[in-house]
């Protein structure tokens, strides 16, 4: 067990809700990792934010971060990306994930996103084993709001987890 899975007391969360998601058409920028390589998610960002409202067919100004396609062997994709309406006229450049109809605990992440992995090691190490709840076999999310602002750390974040009904 890790030393921050240790302190994993110290850190808590208000209780989720819980939300049926409908399907979403996600489009962005993705690249794959694993837990190692993970802490470089933030520079696929930095690469994804200039594409925001130029996505074709975006709708919003939502963005998600979504965690989809899992290799068994601890490696996942990533995309930094928009809902849009149609893949019609995507280009190559973007990588695009379904997100169909699903049940879901919705997290509400406090503070900036400096802490945004704790915030993920307590829910699938202590929220998520003791709340009678399993994980259903699709993509985890992360939901910014309209209004968020990294450098501020202001606007809404919402980590959606995939359960079983």
């Amino acid at each position: 067990m890790d030393a921050a899975h240790n302190l994993g007391y110290l850190y808590t969360l208000p209780e989720p809700r819980f939300e049926h998601g409908h399907f979403r058409l996600i489009a962005g920028l993705g690249a794959r990792f694993t837990a190692e390589t993970s802490g470089s998610i933030p520079d696929l960002w930095d690469a994804f934010v200039p594409h925001i409202g130029k996505v074709p067919s975006q709708v919003g100004e939502v963005t998600y971060g979504i965690c989809c396609n899992p290799d068994g062997q601890g490696g996942f994709e990533y995309i930094a990306g928009v809902q849009i309406s149609k893949l019609d006229d995507l280009p190559e450049l973007y990588r695009w994930v379904e997100l169909q109809d699903q049940h879901y605990a919705v997290f509400e992440h406090q503070g900036s996103l400096e802490t945004l992995k704790q915030t993920f090691e307590f829910i699938w190490n202590d929220w998520l084993p003791q709340s009678g709840y399993q994980a259903a076999d699709a993509p985890e999310f992360e939901r910014y709001s309209a209004d968020f602002n990294p450098e501020k750390g202001t606007g809404t974040v919402e980590i959606w987890v995939p359960i079983k009904a």
